[in-house]
């Protein structure tokens, strides 16, 4: 099929190499505010062609918007604008509630897929595209019952051919869910880092002593402000309550400390162990 590609950077650029790998995309016309990413995804085979936004998807069957939520949220209603009974939109952003409720009561909205491919690195742009990136990963479509059945099959179609394993649920649930697994994670990353930052001044014996598990922790914090600040603003309240808890726990972690209190600290550590069962199944 014809493919529309709105964002050309890791997260659409994987998809599209994957897609044309499997076949599953023929041609795909890119469209970037970024020229620079459309020159260089267009080097590298990830789009075929660039195009105005308009001329884009008046020739595709299969509109993909890889942007960031909040840049989502603005352009997702124009797009649904310019399509018919026989095109499908989906996204790949990391919030859903924010964007399904932008579009709610639109003409066209049986024709959107909520999507989120759970994969994502601390890299960007499209020289950091991965083909194989989505394989054995979760991929999640948010409420089902608004999207038309053939643009459901269509979305599925893709996720099958990205080596998918999908997950259904409401976005609302998505956004709870996404907060605790994800978003958590990179503010814990950002303030790890500067923390390390404010405390150790000196940049040459961060690099020199710097563990493997110093530097998985933070990997995270390598991520661009662009992506997150959007995500952390369009799923404020869960972050905020899960925020709120994770201080709570570093609390128990600095008064045990504090009051040599080392079976609780064991307690503590033997407690976050069972994590173990979950991610080791």
């Amino acid at each position: 099929m014809k493919i529309t590609l709105i964002g050309v950077g890791l997260i659409g650029g994987s998809m599209a190499l994957k897609l044309k790998a499997k076949g599953l995309a023929s041609y795909i016309y890119g469209v970037d505010q970024n020229q620079d990413h459309l020159k260089e995804a267009k080097s590298l085979g990830i789009i075929d062609e660039i195009a105005t936004l308009e001329n884009a998807v008046s020739n595709s069957e299969l509109i993909i918007i890889a942007i960031p939520v909040d840049a989502t949220r603005k352009i997702l209603s124009n797009v649904l604008d310019l399509v018919d009974d026989r095109k499908t939109v989906m996204d790949a952003g990391s919030t859903k509630e924010g964007i399904v409720n932008s579009i709610e009561g639109h003409s066209h909205r049986d024709r959107f897929v909520a999507f989120h491919p759970m994969w994502g690195t601390e890299n960007s742009g499209p020289k950091s595209a991965i083909s194989d990136s989505f394989s054995g990963r979760a991929g999640v479509i948010c409420d089902r019952e608004s999207s038309a059945e053939d643009a459901l099959e269509t979305v599925q179609k893709v996720a099958d051919a990205l080596d998918m394993h999908l997950i259904y649920m409401k976005a609302a649930d998505h956004d709870v869910h996404t907060a605790y697994i994800s978003h958590i994670s990179h503010i814990t990353s950002y303030a790890l880092a500067n923390t390390v930052l404010e405390k150790e001044r000196e940049e040459d014996t961060i690099f020199q002593l710097a563990s493997s598990g110093f530097s998985s922790t933070v990997r995270l914090a390598k991520s661009h402000p662009e992506m997150w600040v959007p995500i952390f603003k369009q799923n404020k309240e869960n972050v905020l309550d899960v925020l709120n808890e994770h201080i709570s726990q570093l609390r128990k972690f600095k008064s045990a400390l504090e009051k040599d209190n080392f079976e609780y600290l064991e307690e503590l550590i033997r407690n976050a162990n069972k994590i173990r069962g979950i991610l080791g199944k």
